[in-house]
Parts: structure tokens; C-alpha cells; sequence
């Protein structure tokens, strides 16, 4: 690891030992080469990177976590400011307040906050960089109750385009579009969180037999309608090692645990589950539970979108095409967006999709290249036997490089004010290996 000529910040770049390493991201379709990975320690790395790439007209990527499906986190022929060094953290347990390192992945914060007995909303497995989730939006176990990572988020560090260094509090222009605005601003180096306390958590999977599926999906819709903001939950469809498929609910309840054991006991009695998991956990291994399902290096294609009307012809759709699933590994999850989360005004963060509904995700992930034409035609094509029962929007932490005009979906009505602000914080569109919104 060696500095570039005329800037002072550790650099790996083609021909370093860990290049390879350092390039890969969590998403293994892609393969990119920058021409130099900036190590950066803290903000003022970051600027002087910035003030580089721009010097020499060169790309800009920047990552924290890598978990991004687009792979954006990585450019060809361009520089990469990589922030996955700077993990420090402070937790001001009387302020429920924490400070985080933009390279902290989300295990690493819940980690931190759970020695206080306090947890900020955040995702749903442990591996995935808190920069992109909260700058993305952030839907996770707390969005009933405490709502998503991006409403928690009250305040930051951020290195503008111009690589001036900004401290921003709540009442800034710049804070709303960081809530939900994916990396179009700025490269934010700390993100300051209100906590919450929370330890335990009743938790766990009701697992049934596909003849069931139908029945599940209705009376487990109908359940949640009228549910306690403390509970969470999401449906799974996939396939088992045999090719069966089958239908598993996953609920979480953030309250207190005995006041949960009642609210959740009808719906544990409903219908006759193979498998009913769910007991008392605590929040920190409840949020680990799921890692070993996402490993790193698998090959991954999505597609997403919102389903907020749960149909009969929705049902039928859903359950069409779980059997065609391809590979166990491979599925179809959708998991809800309820409570705090869907009360907050639509202009009061960039992230606009405030309605209960269901975050939709076909998730494609497979380990064998060969089979990639496979997995990624099977993905579309389920996507567009979907798209009639979706609305005309999109989480942005799903997307892939899907074009203009679902960038303009998953920000919607809030997209003008976004473009305007990327007109006043990043005119030239420095920041533009994202879910890109142009200066308008």
C-alpha cells in the first residue's frame, strides 16, 4: 500500500498486495478495477480524495459497507474512497445518542448501543454497512415502533463536492436529503443516531406446508393490519433442498415480552406450522441470525418494488411463481413497512413511501457464474408477472442499475426537492456513481 504522488492518503491500486481484496464487494457479479482505493482515515482524507479525482477528471466511488447490489462502491479507471477503516464510535447513553464511523457495519453499532441497553433502527443482518442502509432509507425489526434508520438519523459529518468539511445538525436543508437520498450530496463521514432502549426481543419464524400458502399469506395480512406498532414482521416464499416450496412468517415484537406473548398468540394458533421458533432473544443475536444465509462472494441479482394491496390476484401471482423458484439460496421476501414508519409526512425526509405496505424483494443469489443468464432471466421475468399489483415505486437500497426513471420512482414526490439540492450541494454531479439524481 502505497500514497499517490501529491496525496497523503494509504492508497491500494493495481499490482498491490490486496488489490483484489480491496476491490471485491459483497455483490461477486461485479468486477471493477480502480485505478487507486483511498484508505481513508477521517475527513480530511476524504476531502483531499475528493479534490483529486476532481483535479484529474477522474470517477468517484465511494464505499463504507460494499453491500450494495448496484456495486457502486467500486468504479473502473477512477478512484474509490474507502471508508470501511473508520469505525469508531461513541454512544452517550444520557443523550441516547450515538456517533458512528460511516465504516462501522450495522453489527458493529448494535454491538456498541447494546452495552448501553439502547439499539437504533437499523437493517436486517449484521454484515450490511450502516452508510448505505441510513442514507438509502433503512427498513428493519424497529420500523413499527421507532421507525427507519433515516428518520433516527439527527445529525452528521459531511465532506461536500467542493471537499469542504460540514458539520450538520437537524434543521439543515442538507440533513433532509441525506434522510432517504442515497450518496447524491456528499460523502458522509459520521452519522449521529437517537437511540432507543431495547434489549430483548420476542422473535422468531412460523414456518408451514405449501398447501397452506394461501391461507398463510391472507390471515397473516389481515393479522398485521391491526397489529401493535411492536411488531415487525416479513413473509418468506422459497425452496427447500428437494425443490418443495413453502411459506414462512418471521415476526418480531419490540415491547414488552409478556404483552407480546398475547398479542402474537393468535397467530401462532392459526393453521398448524411445521416449525414455530419464536421465543425470547436478544436484540443483538436476533439482528446476527440471519448473516449466515447472506455469506460474501455470491453472485446476486434483485428486483423490487412495493406491494401495498395484498389481492387475490396478487396471492395467486405469488404463488405461481414461488415453485419456479431455481435454487434454495433464491427468494421471494416481503416484508413490511407499518406503524411509526408509514406515519411520518411524505416531505419530511427524502424517503417518500410512507403508507403501510410491503417491501417487495426477489432476491436472486447462486454461487455458480455458469448459471447467471439462468438466475437473472428468472428474476425478470418474475418481476414482470408482479408488476401489475406494485406500486409505481421502488426501495433504492434495492435497486440495480436499472435506469433514469426508477431512480425518479423510488423518490417520487420528493424528487424535484432532491435535484434542487443536488443543483445547490453538488452542481457538476461529482457524486454520481449512485442511484443517480441530477442537479436540477
Amino acid at each position: 500500500m502505497t500514497a499517490i504522488a501529491d496525496l497523503a492518503v494509504p492508497a491500494v491500486r493495481p499490482g498491490d498486495p490486496g488489490y483484489d481484496d480491496a476491490r471485491a464487494v459483497f455483490n461477486a457479479m461485479i468486477d471493477r478495477r480502480p485505478l487507486a482505493i483511498l484508505r481513508c482515515r477521517n475527513a480530511t482524507d476524504v476531502a483531499a480524495g475528493i479534490r483529486y479525482a476532481r483535479t484529474h477528471d477522474l470517477p468517484l466511488a465511494v464505499r463504507s459497507g460494499g453491500h450494495g447490489v448496484a456495486g457502486n462502491a467500486v468504479c473502473d479507471g477512477g478512484i474509490v474512497l474507502d471508508l470501511s477503516g473508520m469505525k469508531t464510535v461513541t454512544v452517550e447513553p444520557g443523550q441516547r445518542l450515538a456517533r458512528a464511523g460511516a465504516g462501522l457495519l450495522l453489527g458493529d453499532l448494535d454491538a456498541a448501543t447494546q452495552r448501553h441497553g439502547l439499539a437504533t433502527p437499523l437493517g436486517v443482518m449484521s454484515g450490511t454497512g450502516i452508510a448505505g442502509l441510513t442514507l438509502g432509507r433503512g427498513l428493519g425489526w424497529l420500523n413499527g415502533s421507532r421507525g427507519l434508520a433515516c428518520d433516527n438519523l439527527i445529525g452528521a459529518e459531511v465532506v461536500t463536492a467542493d471537499g469542504d468539511i460540514l458539520a450538520v445538525g437537524h434543521d439543515s436543508d442538507l440533513l433532509w436529503g441525506l434522510r432517504g437520498g442515497s450518496g447524491n450530496l456528499g460523502v458522509v463521514t459520521q452519522f449521529h443516531y437517537r437511540l432507543h432502549p431495547v434489549t430483548q426481543v420476542l422473535a422468531g419464524a412460523l414456518t408451514y406446508p405449501w398447501s397452506a400458502a394461501r391461507d398463510v399469506l391472507h390471515e397473516h395480512h389481515r393479522f398485521m393490519t391491526d397489529a401493535p406498532d411492536e411488531l415487525t414482521s416479513s413473509v418468506s416464499l422459497g425452496i427447500d433442498a428437494d425443490g418443495n416450496p413453502g411459506v414462512t412468517l418471521i415476526v418480531c415484537w419490540s415491547g414488552d415480552l409478556d404483552e407480546g406473548e398475547r398479542v402474537l398468540r393468535p397467530l401462532r394458533a392459526f393453521g398448524s406450522p411445521r416449525e414455530d421458533s419464536v421465543a425470547p432473544i436478544s436484540y443483538l443475536d436476533w439482528q446476527r441470525l440471519p448473516d449466515a444465509s447472506f455469506p460474501r462472494g455470491r453472485q446476486h441479482y434483485w428486483k423490487s418494488g412495493y406491494l401495498r394491496h395484498l389481492t387475490d390476484a396478487a396471492v395467486d401471482a405469488l404463488l405461481t411463481l414461488a415453485p419456479t423458484i431455481p435454487v434454495p439460496e433464491t427468494g421471494i421476501g416481503l416484508q413490511g413497512l407499518r406503524g411509526a414508519a408509514a406515519r411520518v409526512p411524505v416531505d419530511a425526509t427524502a424517503f417518500p413511501h410512507r403508507t403501510p405496505q410491503y417491501d417487495l424483494l426477489i432476491l436472486a443469489q447462486w454461487t455458480d457464474p455458469a448459471r447467471t443468464d439462468e438466475l437473472v432471466s428468472w428474476a425478470r421475468r418474475a418481476f414482470d408477472s408482479l408488476a401489475p399489483h406494485l406500486e409505481d415505486a421502488v426501495y433504492v437500497n434495492n435497486l440495480g442499475n436499472e435506469g433514469a426513471d426508477r431512480v425518479k420512482s423510488a423518490y417520487g414526490p420528493n424528487h424535484r426537492r432532491l435535484a434542487v439540492l443536488k443543483r445547490t450541494y453538488d452542481p457538476a454531479n461529482v457524486f454520481r456513481l449512485n442511484h443517480n439524481v441530477a442537479p436540477g
